[in-house]
């Protein structure tokens, strides 16, 4: 039997902590569920999922569309497209299986990347890797989560690169029914027609934007600021997103142009996002910082209070607390006017 490879190579960095991921999450799901009563992709799909942050991670291996289940996403620090794409380009090496004179092999593999922001790592040479041994033997269609990534890196790897504006649930939901309505279309096409390339469907009704690269210069690569906390109360940690404001004529006042507004604060798996993460980290100011969230874990009232020891965690109403990295005990004091640099991830 000849299998479709389709293979989800996800961007879980820092920037994707919150409504982003949940909504790959349940995505995914939908589109699982969609294509198990499809009765050509369930004869032809074999579904992949990789993740990458600093690092990548295959968090499920190729496998048959009816014993596929989709795995928990995990969060990681810093947006390492050039290792993601490494470590599909090995497991495609390890189950792709090539035509030979007795037996033809799989059909052409479908990539569907859906990344938030622009690459931290040394991307380069795996682009290379990319282009000159995979690229015209797979189908890679980039799908920028949001108007943040620099569509002229994706367009080194594809020419289908996509732009999904809005990042509001509908609007995903919609997109995630594209994505499976194209799935659909292409293990029809090899099924009946013995057609090797994908055919995505329409794109009516949502918006989805096909780029095309000269009309988009280089975007500002620094649009969130995420910070990781830790629990005083639970010693759990949790990451603190804050997104880039530009001004505007009603909040002149209150944004500068390099200011960044609280978007929420989420809990996080440690063991996972330390095996997902490089441990590259960079300094902002507190003043450029809009915002104070409550500790996600035990809902102590300030979640963003710095120690001595330059690590972040949350304190309640005791006059007196101890950080849960160094175990410092002493009170609470204020800062200087001027703000303090304090360690940020990449995003």
């Amino acid at each position: 039997m000849r299998r479709l490879p389709i293979y989800f190579l996800v961007d879980v960095s820092e920037s994707m902590v919150g409504t982003p991921i949940e909504q790959v999450q349940e995505g995914m799901r939908t589109i699982i569920q969609s294509l198990r009563v499809d009765p050509y992709a369930l004869e032809t799909v074999f579904v992949s999922i990789i993740a990458f942050a600093g690092k990548a991670k295959v968090l499920s291996p190729l496998t048959e569309l009816y014993k596929f289940y989709p795995p928990v996403f995990p969060i990681g620090g810093g947006t390492s497209l050039g290792k993601g794409l490494e470590c599909l380009m090995d497991e495609m090496d390890r189950n792709i299986r090539k035509t030979t004179p007795e037996l033809k092999g799989d059909w052409k593999p479908i990539i569907f990347l859906f990344t938030d922001g622009n690459p931290t790592d040394e991307y380069a040479a795996a682009f290379r890797r990319w282009n000159v041994h995979y690229r015209e033997h797979c189908n890679l269609v980039a799908v920028s989560i949001g108007d943040n990534v620099n569509v002229l890196t994706l367009s080194q790897i594809t020419e289908d690169v996509l732009l999904l504006k809005d990042t509001d649930p509908e609007s995903f939901n919609k997109f995630f029914k594209w994505v499976t309505a194209s799935i659909k279309t292409t293990s029809m096409s090899v099924s009946e027609c013995n057609a090797d390339d994908v055919k995505l469907a329409p794109a009516s009704g949502i918006n989805l934007e096909k780029i095309d690269p000269r009309e988009h210069p280089g975007t500002v690569d620094e649009n969130f600021v995420v910070l990781r906390g830790r629990c005083q109360t639970t010693k759990r940690d949790y990451l603190m997103k804050y997104a880039r404001r530009l001004p505007s004529e009603i909040g002149r006042e209150m944004f500068g142009a390099a200011d960044f507004k609280l978007v929420g604060a989420y809990p996080i798996d440690t063991e996972s996002y330390d095996a997902l993460s490089d441990g590259m980290q960079s300094k902002i100011n507190t003043r450029k910082l809009v915002g104070v969230p409550a500790c996600p874990c035990c809902g102590n009232q300030l979640g963003a209070v710095v120690c001595e020891c330059g690590n972040i965690f949350c304190v309640g109403e005791s006059d007196t607390n101890t950080c849960p990295w160094c175990g410092i005990t002493g009170t609470l004091g204020h800062g200087e006017s001027s703000g303090i640099d304090i360690t940020r991830g990449l995003g």
